[in-house]
């Protein structure tokens, strides 16, 4: 955008702003750069006002749960744990936002946020939510005896372990790594076999299934942990064993998924 706005007779500020807004616009200034991209506009895949708004609200959702459930803590409210995992999820959600966007730039989308991941998703994080809800103000001592401060420091353990595995892994794939499963071998992707590649065959997909346990356990959901435990085996079992392209790589199985190449 040029750094001065139109000064013609006749053109006051909106019609200036019309017009190095337009995405069809010419660049106005001599050398000045070009216009960007139309899908850096409003509405578009890569609008970045929706980039900032999301990034905004996460970041301020994630502050105020984490303040109030230390608060909740302190005062020996069992009600802390919903708000916990609110915070947990405005967390990762934003990890997956800004990893994509530093290390895999060209495809960081509005999108990459993942909050956007589909019905079954959302319903399986709500009911998670409710649970927790339900049993901190109805059960308290009940979920106290069956979830102990031992469990809960290993929740969170989990939790951070699955986290810190999941972006590390995201960030040692770099452009190699992809959100959406891709069907076949993209020009420039490569075989990711160093860091936590050379150890796991999907760190991704095993932090993230960690990580998912790890909230159950923090929030004392006996339910949502068994449901977490078997819809993730068979979600991930299930796209490892639908992706697995054999034709491509003879000598050995090599699985294209979404966190890219690897082993």
């Amino acid at each position: 955008m040029p750094l001065n706005r139109l000064q013609e007779k006749g053109l006051g500020a909106p019609a200036s702003d019309a017009q190095v807004q337009s995405p069809t616009a010419f660049a106005i200034q001599e050398n000045a750069p070009l216009p960007i991209s139309p899908e850096f506009y409003p509405g578009k895949r890569r609008s970045l006002s929706g980039i900032a708004l999301r990034a905004f609200l996460l970041g301020n959702a994630l502050a105020f749960s984490a303040i109030v459930s230390l608060a909740l803590a302190y005062y020996q409210s069992r009600l802390w744990r919903p708000l916990t995992f609110v915070a947990t999820l405005c967390l990762f959600h934003f990890l997956e936002f800004w990893t994509t966007a530093r290390y895999n730039t060209p495809i960081a989308t509005v999108s990459s946020y993942l909050l956007t991941n589909g019905d079954r998703y959302r319903q399986a994080h709500t009911f998670a939510f409710l649970e927790s809800l339900f049993t901190s103000y109805f059960f308290p001592q009940w979920q106290a005896r069956v979830n102990p401060p031992s469990i809960i420091a290993l929740g969170f353990a989990i939790t951070f372990i699955g986290q810190a595995v999941r972006s590390l892994a995201m960030v040692q794939a770099g452009t190699n790594f992809n959100h959406q499963v891709q069907s076949r071998k993209n020009q420039g992707h490569e075989l990711v076999t160093t860091g936590l590649y050379s150890v796991f065959r999907h760190p991704a997909y095993f932090g993230y299934f960690w990580w998912a346990l790890g909230t159950q356990i923090v929030l004392g959901n006996a339910i949502s942990l068994i449901g977490f435990t078997a819809v993730l085996w068979y979600f991930f079992h299930t796209r490892i064993q639908r992706k697995a392209l054999p034709s491509l790589f003879p000598l050995k199985v090599v699985v294209f998924a979404n966190i890219g190449f690897c082993r």
